[in-house]
This record gives C-alpha cells, sequence and structure tokens, in this order.
C-alpha cells in the first residue's frame, strides 16, 4: 500500500521560486533518465539537445482566467468569490469568503457593476452556485475586474501577469497554468519545428484542486477532481501516427500526459473529442501513450508527483527531487523544470 509520506520530501523554502525569470527559456533543466542512474543539467533552451526530428511535442493550450473576485453584498459587505468550474450557461461553482454569510439568494456586484451574481445554492463541499449578469462577453468581463489566482505558495503580487500563461494559451477556462510550458519560447518552438520536431495542442482546464494534497492514507482511495479536456482530431491523427511509427510522443507537462491517457484505448490508440476526466495516475499504472515528459518540480504528496513518479519510478524521482535540492534549482510554478527520457 502506498501512502502519501511516500511521496514527502525535505524543501527549503527559500527555494521556492516567487517570481519567474526574465526570460522563460534560461530556467534549469534536470534531465532524468529512467534507464540509467546519472542525471545531467542544462538550461532548458538546450533541450534541442535532446530532441530528434520525428519527435512530437503535445502542448496544453489552456489558458487562465483571472477567477479571483472581489465584490460587495447589496448590504455593503465584502466578499471574495473564486470561480472554479462553469456548470451551465452562466452559472458557475465558486468558493465564497466568508461563506457563513452569503446564504442562497444573496446578490453580488463586481467591479462597481460590471458584473453581477447572484447566489442559487450551495454546493456539496461547502462552495456556492453563482448566476452571472454582464454586458458583455465573460472572458472580456473577467479581465475587467478579477484577479489571476496565484498558488497559495506564491507570497508577493505578480508584476508581469501574462508570465502565468505558457505563450500558446489559447482557450479560455483554467484557475490554474499547466506550467511545464512557461519555459518554452515563441523562438524556440520555431527552433524545434524548423528542426523537424511536431508540435500539437491538447486543451485540459486545470482546477485549483491542482494544489490539493493527498489525505487518504492509502492513495488508491484518493478520488481525483474531474477537468474538462478537448483533443482535436488532427492532434489524435498525429500523435497515433507517431506511435505507429516508432516516433517519442512528449508530453508537456502532467495535464498532458492525463488528457492523452484518458482518451488512450488499451492498444495506446489516441481518440479525438471532448469530456470531462478525472483519471489518477500513481505508481503502478501502464503508461499507454507517453513516451517522454516535460515536466516542472512538485509539491510533496501531490497527485502530480504521483504522477511523475508514476512515469520514472517512485526512487529515481525522489533521488532527482534530493539532486535538485541539492544544486539548489528553483522549485514549484515559476521554477526549473526536468526532462524525464
Amino acid at each position: 500500500m502506498l501512502k502519501p509520506s511516500d511521496f514527502d520530501y525535505e524543501l527549503p523554502p527559500e527555494l521556492i521560486a516567487q517570481e519567474p525569470l526574465p526570460q522563460r527559456d534560461a530556467s534549469r533543466l534536470l534531465v532524468v533518465y529512467r534507464d540509467r542512474e546519472d542525471f545531467e543539467h542544462r538550461i532548458f533552451r538546450e533541450i534541442v539537445a535532446y530532441l530528434v526530428p520525428g519527435d512530437l511535442l503535445v502542448v496544453n493550450e489552456t489558458k487562465v482566467l483571472p477567477v479571483r473576485l472581489h465584490g460587495v453584498k447589496e448590504t455593503g459587505g465584502r466578499v471574495e468569490v473564486l470561480l472554479l468550474r462553469a456548470v451551465g450557461q452562466d452559472l458557475w461553482e465558486a468558493l465564497v469568503r466568508p461563506g457563513r454569510r452569503v446564504p442562497p439568494g444573496t446578490r453580488l456586484r463586481f467591479g462597481g457593476g460590471w458584473l453581477t451574481g447572484e447566489v442559487v445554492a450551495r454546493t456539496e463541499t461547502g462552495g456556492r452556485f453563482i448566476r452571472f449578469y454582464y454586458a458583455c462577453s465573460f472572458e472580456e468581463v473577467l479581465r475587467r475586474v478579477g484577479e489571476v489566482p496565484l498558488p497559495p505558495y506564491i507570497k508577493q503580487k505578480l508584476s508581469a501577469p501574462e508570465r502565468y500563461q505558457t505563450v500558446y494559451a489559447r482557450e479560455a477556462g483554467s484557475a490554474a497554468a499547466p506550467t511545464a510550458g512557461f519555459h518554452f519560447t515563441p523562438e524556440l518552438l520555431a527552433t524545434l519545428r524548423a528542426m523537424g520536431v511536431g508540435v500539437v495542442p491538447v486543451v485540459l482546464h486545470i482546477g485549483l484542486d491542482t494544489f490539493r494534497p493527498v489525505r487518504e492514507e492509502n492513495i488508491a482511495a484518493h478520488r481525483m477532481h474531474r477537468e474538462e479536456y478537448f483533443v482535436p482530431e488532427a492532434t489524435a491523427t498525429a500523435v497515433n501516427q507517431a506511435k505507429a511509427e516508432g516516433r517519442r510522443v512528449i508530453a508537456v507537462g502532467t495535464t498532458v500526459v492525463r488528457c492523452l491517457e484518458t482518451v488512450a484505448g488499451e492498444g495506446g490508440k489516441v481518440r479525438a473529442g471532448a469530456g470531462m476526466t478525472d483519471l489518477f495516475i500513481y505508481p503502478g499504472y501502464r503508461f499507454k501513450v507517453v513516451d517522454a515528459l516535460i515536466t516542472n518540480f512538485h509539491l510533496p504528496r501531490s497527485t502530480l508527483l504521483m504522477l511523475v513518479a508514476a512515469f520514472a519510478g517512485r526512487e529515481k524521482i525522489l533521488q532527482a527531487y534530493r539532486e535538485a535540492v541539492r544544486l539548489r534549482y528553483r522549485f514549484y510554478s515559476f521554477g526549473d523544470a526536468m526532462l524525464i527520457l
């Protein structure tokens, strides 16, 4: 039985990156081989040395919405709302603080009236369902009145909010970013394409539960949050062709892994389409699609760390994390990267 404590490690707080580096591709890159004991240390832009013509990079084109809202009730009381996911036309599941003072029927106003809402019901987990009213597009309204909800371990305000997006973010819908993609620049992607490396998209919208630790003593009892995904027909075709020809499929981030493995049949063939996934990948899982992984360094006891451990081996990953701590790598969302081959 695997326990959350089997995925713990010591991290000095000063190694938690509080802001991104000035240049995206200047972060460090720890290269891990699943069949070798040694590690290699590079700068991220040097990833070109490990990719070859015919490799297929799969990226997550989700875009983070500014879903933290500060509003007022009709009584004048202040309320903070954190949107979790859309559950219908203009209806969202949300966390509300202070929740006990926001019962169903409460009317809320945000940004001086650009956005209004009404609490229509409580959720099973203590949140709220809120129906919103606005004049222009919802994404435009959120840009005016919302804030990007940075992870709880980032304590300072981000001076350049666009740095909490990938350069290829297209489809709005996430409450958190697919951070493995932060290291790519348009120039680096152009270099890879010129080398003959394919780059294709999927979308998986990330919820804030991605930061939630596993609390069950037996991790197999943990239930993942459901997240919305979309795999384009062209991406499914490209992945299936790469697998048929023996070329590598390289996932940029754990969200891409979950998306591809969700839509793969037993034979590894990927199907296009949209849906919801609650796939929990932990050691013992048999991968059907992904051959290599680009990822950041993840929180102890998190489902993200468990996925990476499933891909490379728990002892290998914990050893790699100890090496990264020893060499003062930067950790978490704005930190350094790992390439697992």
